[in-house]
């Protein structure tokens, strides 16, 4: 086997590159945090106000719910995937290739996989910031007091942890940033139509819902989306197994992808 796909070397010197990370961030906490949530809610506000008076209430799991808790949960799932893709594609490779962070960070007795695992968990707190943030303006609307959206805390979590792997994936491929056009065009954007985020998945082709079945953001708003309706999820394990393959084999993609740029 090619040395690059060798089982991931970790330590817990991931920490110091993680908190390198924070106190860079902190100093442009409000502005980012206003940048993350602002685009969802307006999609919520305009869809889930506004088309929701059209639409009223639709049938999930045999339970009657009005259009804008529908969308609120899988809006949310949506942020937890596009906080951990932008943070893990265009900031990750800022500081990887324009800024030479990386570089700097690996003079000093830290390997290139504690960085790739830094910058991995980096992402997933980012997008957990976010959908907090998000999901107490949710409750301030009123949208959803269930509480088992404390569950559903944890589940975002891992939602991030995958989608920051997936996008790392990118990050190590990637010349420039045009290169992320690709990613977002051919497979975020298709999943956000395909994994029921604006309507059922059940108004899709049998064919294509069968697809979609496997997709990752599928099976986040398969988890959250009942908590929001103060439900669980009809098949937790077989949605968390599938997250979890995905978390998996993602990171370790990435991981050789990432040596092997760093060996050229």
């Amino acid at each position: 086997m090619n040395n690059h796909w060798r089982l991931p070397s970790l330590s817990l010197r991931w920490w110091p590159v993680f908190r390198r990370n924070l106190l860079v961030w902190r100093k442009l906490a409000i502005p980012s945090l206003i940048g993350n949530i602002a685009e969802p809610l307006i999609w919520l506000v305009a869809f889930g106000y506004g088309m929701g008076a059209l639409i009223g209430q639709l049938q999930v799991n045999g339970t009657t719910v009005p259009y804008i808790l529908f969308l609120a949960s899988g809006s949310i799932c949506m942020s937890a995937m596009n906080a951990a893709t932008f943070e893990a594609l265009y900031s990750a490779f800022s500081r990887m290739h324009v800024q030479k962070t990386w570089d700097g960070i690996l003079n000093a007795p830290v390997s290139l996989d504690d960085i790739v695992m830094a910058e991995m968990l980096w992402a997933a707190w980012k997008a957990i910031f976010t959908v907090t943030a998000i999901l107490l303006v949710m409750l301030a609307l009123g949208i959803s007091y269930s509480p088992k959206l404390l569950v559903a805390w944890p589940v975002l979590l891992a939602a991030g942890i995958t989608f920051s792997c997936i996008a790392l994936i990118f990050n190590a491929l990637a010349k420039g940033y045009d290169f992320f056009t690709y990613y977002f065009t051919l497979f975020l954007t298709p999943m956000m139509f395909l994994s029921g985020v604006f309507f059922p998945r059940e108004q899709l082709p049998g064919a294509v819902r069968a697809f979609s079945d496997w997709l990752p953001l599928t099976s986040v708003i398969e988890l959250v989306r009942p908590m929001f309706m103060d439900q669980w999820p009809t098949h937790p394990v077989r949605n968390l197994l599938v997250l979890g393959a995905y978390a998996v084999v993602t990171f370790w993609i990435a991981l050789a992808l990432t040596r092997r740029r760093f060996a050229t």
